[in-house]
């Protein structure tokens, strides 16, 4: 009898119950009971939502981050929150958010650093630890939800963050090595593990993905040194690994002395034959059969044709997942009333993914009579879909295949038209500028809300946008920034607003995902070829650009990006894909230059994220990610000058690949690691113009000018200060006016300072 399980579940709630019960309490709307009491009702609609499965995650629920609660739960918290005020929950969101509204100053705190988990669009607070970390457990919190669980009827499997992945997240400050307190880390997890048997719960789902990486022989040391210390606990252990494939790893996952190991059989399908013959007969194989990732449905005949064999072989040791924690992919498809009903035939949001689970294993155990009219439903929507003639377009397909190398080449090289576009663009030294939205207010959704019902005319939405451009505007005068943006007061989101303009994308309304804490996105979905009918943003810069004699940066996100963070077919190659969106895009950059912008910005937000975890298969993606970026962006003349941005990713070791983007000028995130993502010029010499961020945006705390000048005088220490820029870390979108505008009058005023004491 095939078993069936889940890693994770959506924690937001299918209409965002958790952001918005967050964000008031944040703003002092609501008490901390009220929060804790929606997160519980959550929970509970969770469990019910999955109580058809043998085994359901518990722990896989959380108020900002996993990752986050694991350092808590480890007893791992910064030492600058350790003593404050407050409780475990407030105390998160200072860890998570920085000082957190309504606190005085004497509870001010910095945030911690964010970063992407593995190569997904979700952000983890990066652990801190030092050759001084202590560990001490803290596990009440999920005891506690283990009873929770099983009052809705469920059976409970523990969700953790296995220790040697716990371990490759962190970052050791004082450069210490972080292998070295595995030693003291195995004993909580012990004690840990052994509540849980105390619990009597039966399976514990330990998370290590780092095995689908590049591992040095220190590193799989630990992993063995790991479950050699574990074995024998009272719970029995599934080691889980998803995102890619083990490879060389597979002889280490499979022989580690656990009772079940978890493998991506989306990504690792050809793996499993091998797996099976390296894996005991006495454990568990749990295979990822189900895209976690993605919202296409599974073709489930064609997973049986396979999986019947391995059925047969395995008995009860095969168990049934989707590939990872459904945290990445939207709740439920059917609170979506409005879209394409064709395509909507072709998807699964997670409880949809659930239920192929459930007909699988019912195929599996019972026989493909039991499930005969689910399983044709599914094999009349993978059949439309592979016949729709909405799918393909020869145009697109012929202009990819048409694009030359002479596409992705400036007219120049950057010294050339660096001294060009100085001469026309006139800005000072340490140009400041901003990363291109504004605070998102009330009205402003208020407005674009009705419109979208239909009880806001076009012509008056205008008109309410342009008067929010108009304050944007009119607010960076007053602030003396240099080159300005229009605010984006039109847009829902960065990839989102662009994509419902371009043929070959569809949306939801209702598909929500989390990035971090209460922000979530709603990815657009492409499913087809991509083509620009019309210029998309050329309105709104010409509008923005008519109100002020300063520059105005044009606002574009990159095909990469568009790639990255939309759901992609799945029936051709991202690289194909990206070089569609590549074409649309450029049109676009070159219709903004016709119109008299000057600046235009290309976001690259997500080209890190798009990074494969084997370092082997990055150069690949290198090649066509940077192409796609440098066709979009390479028609332009000297004079117009490209940014680019990128937030919340390590990019040193492709800094070769970043400066072969040949943008102008390149904004990063930086404040919260307090620039130390800039060591890697000391060793590489960045040729062209950057931009630090001094302002964290993901936090409400306002930088102090001294901490500003502080930040670009270590900046100006690798790169010579006539080619940096003052900038926030990202979007101003989620903070509202009155903390923006003090934190940009203190940028402004760093850089004036700044200026004054290069003359």
């Amino acid at each position: 009898m095939a078993v069936t399980h889940n890693l994770g579940f959506p924690r937001i709630g299918g209409k965002r119950e958790l952001k918005f019960a967050e964000e008031a309490y944040w703003k002092g709307e609501s008490s901390a009971d009220e929060l804790l009491s929606k997160g519980a009702a959550l929970r509970r609609q969770n469990w019910r939502s999955q109580s058809q499965l043998d085994y359901v995650p518990v722990g896989d629920f959380s108020f900002y981050d996993h990752v986050l609660d694991m350092s808590f739960m480890l007893g791992n918290v910064p030492e600058r929150v350790a003593g404050l005020d407050g409780d475990r929950l407030d105390n998160s969101f200072r860890v998570a958010r920085g000082r957190s509204a309504g606190d005085d100053d004497r509870n001010a705190v910095r945030a911690g650093e964010m970063t992407k988990w593995f190569d997904t669009n979700y952000h983890y607070i990066v652990p801190e630890v030092s050759a001084d970390t202590r560990f001490a457990l803290d596990a009440g919190e999920l005891l506690a939800r283990i009873d929770e669980a099983r009052a809705e009827g469920v059976t409970p499997k523990p969700v953790l963050v296995g220790p040697v992945t716990y371990l490759w997240l962190a970052k050791a400050g004082d450069g210490s090595d972080r292998l070295a307190l595995l030693e003291r880390l195995l004993p909580v997890y012990r004690e840990l593990l052994d509540a849980l048997g105390e619990k009597g719960v039966e399976w514990v789902q330990v998370d290590e993905p780092v095995l689908v990486h590049d591992l040095d022989d220190d590193w799989k040391r630990a992993l063995r040194t790991a479950y050699d210390a574990l074995s024998g606990v009272a719970p029995k252990l599934l080691v889980t690994s998803y995102f890619g494939q083990l490879r060389d790893n597979i002889d280490l996952a499979c022989g580690l002395p656990v009772a079940g190991l978890h493998v991506d059989a989306v990504k690792a399908r050809d793996e499993v034959e091998a797996i099976v013959a390296a894996l005991p007969a006495d454990k568990v194989l749990s295979l990822g059969v189900i895209d976690g990732r993605n919202v296409w449905k599974a073709d489930l005949a064609g997973l049986l044709d396979w999986l019947e064999p391995l059925a047969d072989k395995l008995g009860e040791c095969l168990w049934l997942a989707p590939s990872c924690s459904l945290l990445h992919v939207p709740v439920d498809l059917n609170s979506e009333k409005k879209m394409d009903p064709e395509i909507k035939s072709w998807l699964a949001f997670a409880l949809q993914k659930l239920g192929e689970i459930e007909v699988l294993a019912k195929a599996l155990n019972e026989g493909r009579d039991a499930v005969a009219q689910p399983l044709a439903r599914n094999a009349e929507a993978i059949a439309s879909r592979r016949a729709s003639a909405r799918v393909d377009d020869p145009g697109v397909k012929q202009a990819v295949h048409a694009i030359t190398p002479d596409m992705g080449k400036r007219r120049s090289p950057y010294a050339e038209r660096a001294a060009k576009q100085h001469a026309h663009l006139t800005l000072p030294a340490y140009p400041t500028t901003t990363i291109g939205s504004f605070p998102q207010t009330k009205e402003i959704r208020k407005a674009r809300l009705a419109h979208k019902k239909g009880d806001l005319s076009r012509a008056e939405y205008v008109t309410r946008m342009q008067a929010e451009i108009e304050r944007s505007i009119r607010e960076q005068e007053a602030l003396g920034l240099d080159v300005l943006v229009h605010g984006e007061p039109e847009r829902n989101d960065m990839v989102e607003y662009f994509g419902e303009q371009l043929e070959g994308y569809v949306f939801s309304q209702h598909g929500w995902v989390q990035s971090f804490g209460s922000r979530c996105v709603k990815p657009p979905i492409l499913f087809g070829d991509i083509k620009r009918p019309y210029p998309m943003t050329v309105a709104w810069i010409k509008y923005a650009q008519s109100l002020t004699d300063k520059p105005v940066k044009g606002m574009l996100t990159g095909p990469v990006t568009m790639l990255n963070w939309s759901f992609v077919r799945d029936d051709q190659s991202r690289s194909e894909s990206c070089k569609q969106l590549a074409l649309a895009i450029r049109e676009e950059v070159l219709d903004l230059e016709a119109a008299g912008v000057d600046v235009i910005q290309i976001d690259e937000a997500a080209l890190r994220e798009g990074l494969p975890l084997r370092r082997s298969q990055w150069q690949d993606y290198l090649d066509w990610a940077v192409e796609c970026f440098r066709i979009t962006a390479n028609g332009v003349r000297d004079e117009t000058q490209i940014h680019t941005h990128m937030c919340y990713s390590e990019f040193n070791d492709i800094i070769e690949s970043i400066a072969h983007m040949d943008a102008d000028v390149i904004t990063i995130e930086t404040s919260r690691s307090n620039m130390e993502l800039l060591d890697v010029f000391d060793r590489f010499q960045y040729p062209n113009e950057i931009g630090p961020g001094v302002y964290d945006i993901h936090s409400p705390n306002i930088p102090p000018r001294d901490q500003v000048i502080t930040l670009m005088t270590k900046a100006a220490e690798r790169i010579p200060a006539e080619r940096l820029w003052v900038n926030p870390d990202c979007g101003l979108k989620t903070r509202n006016w009155d903390e923006v505008v003090p934190a940009l009058e203190n940028m402004v005023e760093a850089a004036r300072d700044l200026r004054r004491r290069a003359a």
